[in-house]
C-alpha cells in the first residue's frame, strides 16, 4: 500500500511525498515495513532523546494510564505530576521554581508571553506587552508563537494575523550582518538589542525571548561568550523579563541539562518540550519564579490561562521516567563526550566543496551548504540543495533535519544532525559514512 495525498483519509503534512510506514524503533534506528533501516540522526525533530523503544518508558505509561489517565488542571493532581515537578525542580537553574505543563512547545512559548503580559499587568505597568524576539528563530507555529518566530517564509502566509513584535539580529558570526569579526566586533549583535528596545520604547516591552542556541531555522547556531550575559544585563538595566525558549536545547541535549548553563545565565522564565518526554507523549512546561507567580496571586488570584491537556498525569509520569533514564545512563555527560566526537567528524566534510560551515553543541549539530566556500554565497533555492541531500540521506538508511531560508529569507540551506543521547562512537562514524556517501552521491566530490 502507498501513503501519500490524495490516498486515504489522512492530511499529510507533505502532500507531495510518499511515506514509508514506520513499524518499529530500537535505540537509535528505526524500521519499516519492508524492513529497511534507518538511523534517526535527527531524533525526529531533535526531539528523541533517550532513543526508541524503551521499555521501561512504556511500563511506567500503563501504569499511570491503570491508575489516573486524566485529571483537569483545575480539579485535581496527582503524583506523577508532583514527583515529576520535584524531580525537575532539584535540576532547574536557581530561582527557577514553578512549573507549569503544557503538552507541546508551542503552547509554552504562548503561556510564556502571557504570563510576562499578566505579570507586568498586575505591577500596574498595563503598557508593557510587547516582546523582542530575533530574526532567523523559532518559538512556535500558533499565532503568538509564530509572531515571535523570525523565519520568514513560515510567517509570510499569516503576516495579516500575527502581532506586531519586534525582531533584532542573531549572533550569526558565519555570516555576520555587520561585517564584522569576532572579539572586535563588542558583541554588536547584543548591544543591537538596547538599540530596539530604545526606539520601541522600553516601557512598552514585557519581555525578549531567544533560543540560546540557535534552532531548526538556522542550524545550531552558538553564540560566543559573553553574548548571553550582555543580553541579560540589558533586560535587566530596562527591567525587561527575559524568556529562554529551550524546547529544541533541554534536557540534556547540549551536553548539559539546560543551555543556558554553559555560560552560567538564569532567565525569568524558561521554556521546555520536545525532550521532556523524549518523544514518547505530547509534554512540555512554561517555567517561572515564585515571586512572579505570587505578584499574581496577590492581584488576580492565579493566571489567566489554560488547556485542556494541561498537568497531564500520564505526560508528566513518562516526563520523570525520560529524566530518570537520563540520570541513570549517565546521558549527559555521555553527551558532551560524543558531542566533541560528532563534531570533529562533522569537520571532515568541509573537504565537499558545497560544505560551507559546521558547527554546534553537545548533540545538536548542523552542515551549512554553500555553493561558494570562499566567498559564502547560497545555492539558490530554486536548486533545493537541502531536499536533495535530505532525500538523498533518507535513501540511504539515515534521517535528518531540514533548515532554509535563513540567509535572507529565501536562500539558505542547511541539515540539522541531533540523533539520541544514547548514541555510540561507531555509530556515529556510520551516520558520517553515510553523509560521505550521500554528497558523493550528489555528483559533487570532495
Amino acid at each position: 500500500m502507498e501513503y501519500a495525498y490524495p490516498k486515504g483519509h489522512v492530511f499529510y503534512r507533505k502532500l507531495g511525498r510518499v511515506y514509508p510506514l514506520a513499524t518499529r524503533g530500537d535505540g537509535i534506528y528505526l524500521y519499516d515495513e519492508k524492513g529497511k533501516r534507518y538511523i534517526d540522526g535527527s531524533g525526529g525533530a531533535l526531539v528523541v532523546n533517550i532513543g526508541h523503544g524503551q521499555k521501561e518508558i512504556l511500563q511506567r505509561m500503563m501504569e499511570q494510564m491503570g491508575q489516573v489517565g486524566y485529571v483537569h488542571g483545575t480539579q485535581f493532581t496527582t503524583g506523577s505530576i508532583e514527583e515529576y515537578a520535584e524531580a525537575l525542580g532539584k535540576i532547574l537553574p536557581e530561582g527557577l521554581e514553578k512549573i507549569y505543563f503544557l503538552s507541546g512547545g508551542s503552547e509554552s512559548i504562548e503561556a510564556a508571553i502571557k504570563f510576562a503580559r499578566q505579570y507586568f499587568l498586575e505591577s500596574g505597568h498595563v503598557q508593557r506587552w510587547r516582546v523582542i524576539a530575533r530574526w532567523h528563530s523559532y518559538h512556535g507555529n500558533t499565532l503568538g508563537a509564530l509572531s515571535l518566530t523570525g523565519r520568514i517564509g513560515m510567517r509570510k502566509p499569516y503576516l495579516p494575523l500575527l502581532i506586531d513584535f519586534p525582531h533584532f539580529p542573531p549572533p550569526y558570526c558565519y555570516r555576520c550582518p555587520f561585517n564584522l569579526s569576532y572579539p572586535r566586533c563588542e558583541l554588536e549583535c547584543a548591544k543591537t538589542l538596547e538599540h530596539v528596545i530604545r526606539m520601541e520604547g522600553p516601557e512598552t516591552i514585557s519581555a525578549v525571548i531567544l533560543e540560546p542556541i540557535g534552532g531548526a531555522t538556522i542550524g545550531a547556531l552558538v553564540p560566543q561568550d559573553g553574548y548571553l550575559s550582555m543580553i541579560r544585563e540589558i533586560c535587566d538595566r530596562f527591567g525587561i523579563l527575559l524568556i529562554d525558549d529551550e524546547v529544541m536545547t533541554g534536557m540534556g541535549r547540549t551536553g548539559r541539562w539546560f543551555a543556558v548553563e554553559h555560560w552560567n545565565i538564569i532567565p525569568d522564565i524558561m521554556v521546555l518540550g520536545k525532550g521532556m518526554s523524549g518523544g514518547y507523549f505530547p509534554l512540555s512546561a512554561m517555567i517561572t519564579r515564585s515571586e512572579f507567580i505570587e505578584r499574581l496571586k496577590e492581584r488576580a488570584g492565579g493566571f489567566v490561562h489554560g488547556h485542556t491537556f494541561s498537568h497531564h498525569p500520564v505526560g508528566c509520569a513518562v516526563g520523570l521516567a525520560v529524566l530518570r533514564f537520563i540520570e541513570e545512563k549517565r546521558l549527559i555527560e555521555q553527551c558532551h563526550k560524543n558531542g566533541d566526537y560528532l563534531l570533529k567528524r562533522l569537520g571532515e566534510l568541509k573537504a565537499f566543496p558545497f560544505v560551507g560551515d559546521v558547527r554546534g553543541k553537545g548533540l545538536m549539530a548542523a552542515v551549512e551548504f554553500v555553493k561558494d566556500q570562499k566567498t559564502k554565497e547560497p545555492f539558490p533555492r530554486t536548486e533545493r540543495f537541502t531536499e536533495r541531500v535530505i532525500d538523498s540521506a533518507f535513501e540511504n538508511g539515515l534521517v535528518l533535519y531540514p533548515g532554509t531560508g535563513f540567509v535572507d529569507g529565501v536562500n539558505g540551506d542547511m541539515v540539522m544532525v541531533g540523533p539520541p543521547l544514547i548514541i555510540e562512537e561507531n555509530q556515529i562514524d556510520e551516520i558520517i559514512e553515510i553523509l560521505k556517501k550521500t554528497f558523493n552521491k550528489l555528483g559533487m566530490r570532495s
